[in-house]
């Protein structure tokens, strides 16, 4: 039977997301341990020593940026969690940005007493990176470390994260974020893809073809760091700048932060389109960033990044070429496959948005809950509806976060 058009739409668009969720990381654990072979044999014929030699002392002054705006809740915790960090004093300090907020932050911050905290007013909303931009003005730090205000920080984190700028080659290193939540904000679904995304990104590291950061937490040297475009997800932007300039870009989970989820659903869609109208930002501001001539680093940005945020439209036109197809019987069937499952994950934000957890529908509502953001961010980016300032989730410190499980 000869393929129809619309047919061969189908499979290609089935196809590509299979090989984005499924297919890349296959074929990147593959990778990996030929790479591995490839070291190991390396080494039983030259006997070399296959860890670099780093310097016995190597502690540059580091500096902790932060931008706020209205993080009344989580502020002192914050400075208190900065200023037990297991790292020298004097090669350390602590600069805020107040980025104009309406609260009592500004406040609160004045009632603290350290020469290594410094706290810096602006009476103009800008968004995060020009405030931190002029925060890294003031201070001449060798390494800049950007985190959250709500981000609370493992005692060892930023030991671990300055470690590899030992290394010339190295520009940018992201930390790992701990998500924690109040009980019933977080399903096993989600848990399971976070899990599976820290996987990617310590597979790509090892390949030396990371991209992006956590915004949460990740460090630059500050010689790199030149932001030429306001992004609405500088994490991404600035780690993705550094890499093109042929600096090496590294992803440890032993450097570790934790947050709290969003609590609603409402707060966390919100968080999850913005980030996709920034990534599309990325994308099309960026054309230099697809330079195939990159080798590895454009092939894992296409696979991993690129797709999954037009997967969305994929999955749009598979849903209209089914539709056109649903006369044939096996198509017929397809589409009452398909047509289930996103009602199952509508039975499954019913559950969540009632019962705070999706139960059976957690797999197809969580599914869901990542590439509708996609979508709407999408638009926004398009439209040019997306605020370069960001919208502060409504935050209450969990009574555990500062006490982030340690990785392993």
């Amino acid at each position: 039977m000869k393929t129809s058009t619309a047919e061969l739409i189908l499979w290609v668009c089935v196809g590509l997301v299979a090989y984005n969720y499924v297919g890349y990381p296959l074929l990147l654990f593959v990778l990996a341990e030929l790479s591995q072979v490839k070291a190991d044999f390396l080494y039983l014929i030259g006997r070399r020593s296959r860890r670099c030699a780093l310097p016995a002392q190597y502690v540059p002054r580091v500096a902790l940026l932060t931008s706020v705006y209205n993080e009344e809740s989580v502020i002192q915790a914050k400075v208190k969690n900065a200023l037990e960090i297991d790292y020298e004093p004097d090669r350390l300090e602590f600069l805020v940005g107040l980025d104009a907020p309406t609260d009592s932050t500004g406040d609160l911050l004045s009632q603290i007493g350290s020469t290594q905290l410094r706290v810096f007013r602006f009476h103009a909303r800008r968004g995060k990176l020009a405030v931190l931009c002029d925060l890294a003005e003031r201070s001449s730090a060798e390494i800049l470390v950007f985190t959250d205000a709500n981000t609370m920080l493992e005692r060892n984190c930023i030991r671990n994260l300055i470690r590899h700028f030992a290394d010339p080659e190295v520009g940018a290193v992201s930390g790992e974020e701990v998500r924690l939540s109040r009980q019933g904000t977080q399903s096993s679904a989600e848990l399971l893809y976070w899990r599976y995304e820290s996987a990617l990104k310590l597979l790509e590291s090892r390949l030396n073809c990371s991209l992006g950061a956590n915004g949460a937490l990740y460090a630059v040297r500050r010689g790199l760091f030149h932001p030429r475009k306001n992004s609405f997800v500088e994490d991404f932007q600035i780690p993705l700048e550094i890499r093109s300039q042929g600096h090496r870009v590294i992803y440890d989970p032993e450097a570790a932060g934790s947050e709290d989820l969003p609590a609603t659903l409402s707060a966390q869609f919100e968080r999850r389109a913005r980030i996709a109208a920034g990534s599309f930002q990325t994308l099309f501001g960026n054309p230099h960033f697809l330079n195939p001539l990159k080798g590895l680093p454009t092939f894992a940005y296409l696979s991993h990044k690129v797709l999954r945020w037009i997967t969305p439209l994929l999955l749009l036109v598979t849903l209209f070429c089914n539709f056109l197809l649903s006369a044939r019987p096996f198509y017929g069937g397809l589409l009452v496959a398909q047509s289930l499952f996103y009602v199952a994950a509508l039975m499954g934000y019913w559950r969540k948005s009632r019962a705070g957890h999706a139960g059976l529908w957690s797999l197809p509502f969580y599914f869901c809950a990542i590439n509708l953001p996609l979508l709407v961010g999408m638009l926004r980016y398009f439209s040019g509806r997306q605020n370069i300032a960001w919208k502060v989730t409504p935050r209450e410190l969990s009574a555990g976060i500062v006490a982030a499980k340690g990785r392993s």
